[in-house]
């Protein structure tokens, strides 16, 4: 295969940077790109020097593989199409708005033999390529992932929305299934959680804490990832690790707690040496690179060569699983403990909400 032929389902806001990208790779002809808005798809085909076309059904015998962005509701629809056809789909996470559809679609894929790649971009993410050899084993994780309203995404909440992400990461990290969940959140802007506080913990023991907002005032992606060999933080936004472990002088000598109830301790100089003689720290150097480039890269080399995705559709749906129990742990949370008051994600307390 030459060059692979490809076209760009839905160029939204997201969808044009896929445009964009693949239209920059020399082993991808970018030969379509697809709108149900009109004006939208034609700017982007100028843009690009490609063709609009507004119904994705007349492409099946004109790709080698397509780029689905379209709204996650969907994604069952559009991607089980091209699967169905036996083409290599790349779809934008979360893989569907339902367990049902998303394995419809992982068992369509697996029966006409079509590679299906699902964009949990955060895989592709330099600072948690660079952090994850340093995060094998872990026994706790907290992660933070917020960001003001963009008024997209408004068809499912923030946790397919966003800490999906999360949950990903967190699942490829940990490798075995999750034992229980806790979870509750808030409604503020629509139907759907706007924020949302869980907790993961799985069959070997690890414990993961994860909050998910979108009614932020400012962005975070941040983890931290404890192992017995110390805790590594991770910003995802920012693009930088560091590393704390305990050093060898605390491993071997005294702790720091026995050395400060002897006789005569000096407190002080106890606390200016944390950080330098009992606890190791350091900064994990972070490559440059574009995650979202990195990603669709993959997808291409995987459809050239034939290799498994990097997030496939198991993968994609292993995720899913874990969200839609977040959001069942959600909708039945007791706000006041005894059953009687208010349940689930709430905007407004019953007592305050008014009546016409």
């Amino acid at each position: 295969m030459s060059r692979v032929r490809m076209a760009v389902i839905g160029v939204g806001a997201l969808g044009r940077h896929h445009a964009r990208i693949l239209k920059s790779m020399k082993r991808v002809e970018l030969v379509a790109v697809v709108d149900s808005h009109e004006a939208r798809g034609r700017e982007a085909a100028e843009k690009h020097n490609t063709r609009w076309v507004g119904d994705y059904r007349t492409l099946y015998d004109q790709v080698d593989a397509v780029s689905i962005v379209v709204p996650t509701v969907a994604h069952g629809d559009v991607a089980g199409s091209f699967l169905s056809q036996g083409i290599p789909v790349f779809v934008e996470k979360p893989l569907a708005d339902t367990i049902a559809t998303a394995t419809k679609l992982v068992a369509l894929a697996d029966q006409q033999r079509a590679l299906l790649q699902v964009g949990h971009v955060e895989r592709f993410n330099p600072a948690w390529e660079a952090a994850r050899p340093y995060c094998s084993a872990p026994k706790y994780i907290r992660a933070e992932r917020f960001s003001p309203f963009t008024f997209r995404s408004t068809d499912i909440g923030v946790v397919f929305d966003m800490m999906i992400h999360d949950i990903d990461l967190i699942s490829s990290l940990v490798g075995c299934p999750v034992r229980d969940v806790q979870a509750f959140g808030v409604t503020l802007m629509g139907p759907y959680e706007d924020a949302v506080q869980a907790r993961l913990v799985f069959e070997n023991g690890c414990v993961a804490d994860l909050s998910a907002s979108r009614v932020n005032p400012d962005v975070k992606r941040t983890m931290q990832v404890w192992s017995h060999q110390g805790c590594v933080t991770i910003d995802m936004q920012q693009r930088t690790v560091s590393r704390m472990a305990p050093s060898a002088a605390l491993l071997t000598g005294p702790s720091p707690v026995e050395l400060a109830r002897q006789a005569g301790a000096d407190i002080e100089s106890l606390k200016s040496r944390v950080f330098s003689e009992f606890l190791t720290t350091e900064k994990i150097d972070v490559p440059p690179g574009d995650a979202l480039t990195a990603e669709l890269a993959s997808f291409v080399n995987c459809v050239r060569s034939k290799l498994r995705p990097h997030v496939d559709g198991q993968q994609a749906l292993q995720a899913i699983q874990i969200a839609d129990l977040i959001n069942r742990r959600v909708a039945a949370h007791q706000w006041d403990g005894d059953g009687q008051g208010n349940i689930g994600p709430q905007r407004r307390p019953s007592h305050l909400r008014v009546v016409a």
